[in-house]
C-alpha cells in the first residue's frame, strides 16, 4: 500500500544514512568530493535514487559515478541495518546537474550584466556626430531688423502726439470759440459764460 509521507520519511533517512557512509565508509579512491542532495522514495518503498554533485570537472564526475556504483550493494546495506524496512529500497544514484545549471544560469546574468555595464558606460560618454537637431536653427535678430523695429516705434510716437494735438485743438473749438462761431453762421450773437455763471451778463 502507498503512503507518500512514509516514503518522504524514509527519504529522509537515506539521505542522512549514505551521506555518512560516503565519508566515512567507503574508501575507493575514485570517490571524489561527493554530496548527497536529495533522495527520493517511490510511495511503495521498493525504489530510491539518490542525487548527488561533485566537486570537480567531468573526470572527477565519471570516476565518483563509477565509484558509487561499486558501492551501491554496501550502501544498500547499511541503509537496510539503519532504518529497519522489511525490504530495503534499491539503490540508483543519479548525478544532479540542477546546482550546475543554476551556476551556469548565473553565470550567464553576471556575463549580461557586466555587458549591460559597459554599453551604459559609452552611451553616457558618447556625443551625437552633428548637431543634436541639425534641422533646428536658433532664431537670430538681425541688426536691420532691429533699426526697423525701432523706426516703426518712432512712427506710432508720432501718430499718438498728433492725435492728442487734434483731441486739444477740437476742445478749443468746442468751448466758447467754437459756440461764436456756430452762432455767427446762425445770425445770432452768442455771449461768452461770465465768471459768475450768469450767461445774460453783458447783454
Amino acid at each position: 500500500m502507498a503512503d507518500p509521507a512514509r516514503a518522504r520519511k524514509l527519504a529522509v533517512r537515506i539521505r542522512e544514512v549514505v551521506a555518512s557512509a560516503l565519508e566515512r565508509g567507503v574508501k575507493d579512491p575514485r570517490l571524489g568530493m561527493v554530496t548527497v542532495t536529495e533522495v527520493r522514495v517511490t510511495p511503495d518503498l521498493v525504489d530510491a535514487t539518490v542525487f548527488y554533485t561533485v566537486y570537480g570537472d567531468e573526470d572527477a564526475r565519471r570516476a565518483s559515478a563509477e565509484a558509487l556504483e561499486s558501492a551501491r550493494g554496501l550502501l544498500r546495506s547499511q541503509v537496510g541495518r539503519a532504518t529497519g524496512v522489511k525490504v530495503t529500497p534499491t539503490l540508483t544514484f543519479v548525478h544532479d546537474r540542477l546546482p550546475d545549471d543554476a551556476k551556469h544560469l548565473e553565470d550567464l546574468i553576471s556575463v549580461a550584466r557586466e555587458r549591460d555595464a559597459r554599453l551604459a558606460e559609452v552611451r553616457r560618454d558618447a556625443r551625437p556626430a552633428g548637431d543634436e537637431d541639425p534641422y533646428r536653427r536658433p532664431r537670430t535678430v538681425d541688426e536691420d531688423d532691429e533699426d526697423e523695429d525701432e523706426d516703426l516705434v518712432d512712427e506710432f510716437d508720432e501718430f499718438d502726439r498728433v492725435e492728442e494735438l487734434d483731441a486739444d485743438a477740437g476742445d478749443a473749438l468746442g468751448g466758447d470759440a467754437g459756440a461764436r462761431e456756430a452762432g455767427a453762421s446762425a445770425g445770432r450773437q452768442v455771449y461768452p459764460a461770465s465768471p459768475g455763471g450768469d450767461p445774460t451778463a453783458g447783454r
